[in-house]
């Protein structure tokens, strides 16, 4: 994940901030981790929202582990609410919350107002009422224009956790979260601007810009477009997640070709250099806040 930009939270009007919260959920260290790093950002941009991890209640905050470490970073440094889950079992009709569907539970954190499962946009809370808000996965180009669970704005009750609750048992392990969310909400969720609410890495890789764009006539600046997006996601088909191992060989195959300005005559690679950025910046900051033992 990374973070990018966003208007300050002192823009926008008084309200209760503590109805309201970030919800980020981690099955193990490594997702605990990259939690952290989100909550950091939040922390940084000075975000006025509740955050909220959910993660597995073998986690022991208090003992030296890594996740033990990474929980008391998390509470002590930014602030953020620990809620230790415990999975169920799926015997007799009892929803097991495995790591596929973990997300969902932030309907049920019925103390908040709204909840949101991504990086600071506060003024999101302050769209009118629904059950939930998600942008269209606009990379998939499918005629059926699903939602991304990438960025999901929820408004917890009772009656849709109910609902999420009956359809998970229904989906296998593998559909995760996104197939459950597009199958309640599919036609009914307020849809969220992709631009400029999530951009993948892999844009970033492409020659055909017209999915994002919205037009295959509209110009593609790669500068122009990180400056307005709140959230990349890393989202690569040539390569791993940044927090996996790509052998560098394939890697360096991967990164984006230069192209021509044909009005200067030079070569434009910022493209290139923004991609390859993207990456070592989450490598230097998992360093910086998780460790190098991760």
């Amino acid at each position: 994940m990374c973070l990018l930009r966003s208007p300050p939270s002192d823009s926008l009007p008084d309200i209760d901030w503590s109805k309201y919260a970030y919800v980020l959920s981690a099955h193990n260290v490594v997702y605990l981790c990259n939690a952290v790093m989100a909550f950091e950002s939040l922390h940084q941009l000075g975000s006025q929202a509740d955050k909220v991890l959910l993660y597995p209640s073998d986690f022991d905050s208090e003992d030296k582990s890594i996740e033990g470490r990474l929980l008391r970073k998390a509470q002590t440094e930014y602030n953020v609410n620990l809620m230790p889950i415990r999975e169920q079992d799926q015997q007799h009709g009892v929803v097991s919350w495995e790591e596929s569907y973990t997300k969902l539970l932030a309907f049920n954190l019925t103390q908040y107002n709204r909840v949101l499962t991504r990086q600071e946009m506060d003024e999101l809370f302050l769209l009118e009422d629904s059950p939930i808000a998600m942008p269209r996965a606009y990379w998939l180009g499918s005629s059926l224009r699903p939602r991304t669970s990438s960025l999901v704005l929820i408004q917890p009750s009772e009656t849709e956790f109910s609902r999420v609750s009956a359809a998970v048992q229904h989906f296998a392990r593998a559909d995760g979260e996104a197939e459950v969310l597009n199958s309640l909400y599919g036609e009914t969720a307020i849809v969220l601007p992709h631009r400029p609410y999530i951009v993948c890495t892999e844009e970033f890789r492409s020659t055909n810009h017209a999915a994002y764009l919205g037009s295959r006539h509209a110009t593609w600046d790669p500068e122009s477009v990180l400056q307005e997006a709140r959230y990349v996601k890393y989202s690569d088909s040539q390569v791993a997640k940044p927090w996996l191992k790509t052998p560098r060989k394939v890697f360096e195959k991967a990164q984006p070709a230069c192209s021509v300005d044909t009005t200067a005559s030079t070569l434009d690679c910022r493209a290139r250099d923004l991609w390859l950025g993207f990456y070592t910046e989450f490598a230097e900051r998992r360093k910086r806040i998780c460790g190098s033992d991760l």
